[in-house]
């Protein structure tokens, strides 16, 4: 039987991660980059500040705000 090359399995793995990691990261600026434009699009129709409807005001005693 013939014995695997470890060193090129684990180089193409690492490279297959990082491959992915900067895909992921490309993705994250794009996405960022349409945020950005909807939202000063937003400020110039007065949607910043704006109150949503239907989302809970925190509570003061809330237990996943303090520290156990």
């Amino acid at each position: 039987m013939a014995k695997t090359n470890f060193t090129y399995e684990k180089r193409q793995k690492e490279l297959e991660k990082k491959r992915k990691k900067e895909e992921k990261l490309k993705r994250k600026q794009e996405r960022g980059a349409e945020g950005a434009a909807d939202s000063a699009e937003g400020a110039e129709e007065g949607g910043v500040g704006e109150v949503v409807e239907g989302l809970p005001e925190p509570v003061e005693g809330d237990s996943q705000t303090q520290a156990p």
